[in-house]
């Protein structure tokens, strides 16, 4: 009797001990943060109340991609405002877990992991970066909770070519190579580039994605890539690169990477006296860029993206009005990808009938014709959207321009 009366202390003890374990799990092993208030515009805090459709926000709200993750998580926020100012869903309102993963991926997935079994999310949105958003795919996967993101774009991020689909994994974006063949399209057309010199970050699936489209599409079209430097996150002294670059003849520089490492290479380009354009990829659309690399540099360059504050299309007009409302200023193209990658999962919720994970990945991946800000999204067979590329042109630090290019 004394043995089995121990063992059965023990059992308490141990089921104990793993429930304050469970209860401590989250990002850094810090304790859940309280719920804020909600504010007048319907933002809404960590705990949701009984019969509240709860949804997780995974962004990088500090670190080195930090912009990206405050920027979109904006546009998430006014979703969920506008969403729950109109009656929210099925007349339930709408609540939201953010969660900052640190742009580390090892963070995202534990966050993402954390919502799923702990929190009972119905959906996450984000995070911003393919190397973040991938991490947390196999969470994605093992619970059965959908997943979108508005920016992450790396190639096989969802499918591998190989037959191999992330079923619970969407992307209301293009993919790098869509972006990469649009970029070398409009090098060669809009800019009537014959030569091109390429510097890529090559440590990050993003930039050498972009690069490999870009070269492909370019030479394909009778491009010739005339030089190809590399570099890795992190450097700031680029003067090696632009020297040899300079050496030769090239009409147009791609540089596909973030807004850290790309102001500067710009800044030092123009610095150096090369004035040819300077293109690349939706990495540039930061205000750090600016910030960075400052007006005087910032001429002739030129970036694929999702949406542009300069479009007369009507949604993208009235969606500015309720920006420049509420925030004072234009929305970026992060806010947009951020608020239609919250208004898409809602639709899904919507059509699904039911806020249950594994219905609404079924409407998400059926869906067709979203009207969204940053273009008319559906969802093909391997999760990605087929929308419109924007290519945005910057004069003095401010955007001036944007032509959507066919591909």
């Amino acid at each position: 009797m004394k043995v089995k009366r121990m063992k059965y202390v023990l059992t308490i003890v141990l089921v104990i001990a793993l429930a304050i374990s469970l209860a401590a799990c989250g990002n850094n092993n810090q304790p859940a943060p309280p719920p804020p208030a909600n504010d007048a515009n319907g933002d809404n805090g960590s705990a949701a109340d009984l019969g509240d459709i709860l949804i997780g926000i995974n962004y990088e709200q500090s670190g080195p991609v930090a912009s990206f993750g405050i920027q979109s998580v904006h546009g998430v926020q006014m979703a969920v405002a506008e969403i729950n100012a109109a009656g929210g869903i099925f007349g339930r309102q709408v609540r939201y877990i953010l969660m900052d993963n640190n742009s580390d991926p090892m963070e995202a997935y534990q966050i993402a992991t954390r919502m799923m079994i702990r929190d009972n999310v119905v959906g996450i949105i984000g995070p911003a970066t393919s190397g973040n958003f991938g991490a947390t795919i196999p969470a994605a996967m093992a619970h059965r909770v959908p997943m979108v993101t508005g920016s992450a774009t790396r190639d096989n991020l969802i499918y591998d070519g190989a037959g191999n689909l992330s079923y619970f994994a969407f992307r209301i974006c293009f993919r790098d190579a869509y972006q990469g063949t649009a970029m070398a399209t409009f090098a060669f057309n809009n800019k009537e580039a014959r030569r091109a010199a390429l510097i890529v970050m090559v440590d990050t699936d993003y930039s050498v994605g972009l690069a490999a489209s870009f070269r492909e599409t370019f030479t394909a079209m009778g491009g010739e890539i005339v030089i190809e430097e590399g570099y890795v996150t992190g450097d700031q002294h680029f003067s090696p690169i632009l020297t040899s670059i300079n050496a030769t003849d090239f009409d147009v520089i791609f540089v596909p990477g973030y807004y850290n490492e790309v102001s500067q290479i710009i800044r030092q380009a123009r610095e150096m006296g090369i004035t040819v354009p300077i293109l690349g990829g939706d990495g540039f659309d930061s205000p750090r860029l600016l910030e960075i690399a400052g007006p005087e540099a910032l001429n002739n360059v030129f970036f694929s993206t999702h949406y542009s504050s300069l479009d007369e299309d009507p949604i993208v007009l009235d969606f500015i009005a309720r920006w420049r409302e509420r925030h004072g200023e234009d929305p970026s193209s992060f806010n947009a990808s951020g608020y239609d990658a919250a208004m898409f999962l809602f639709d899904a919720i919507r059509r699904a009938g039911i806020d249950d994970p594994e219905l609404v990945r079924d409407a998400m991946a059926a869906t067709v014709g979203f009207q969204g800000v940053t273009g008319t999204i559906t969802i093909d067979e391997y999760h990605n959207a087929v929308k419109p590329v924007v290519v945005v042109e910057i004069a003095d630090g401010v955007q001036v321009s944007s032509v959507r290019v066919p591909l």
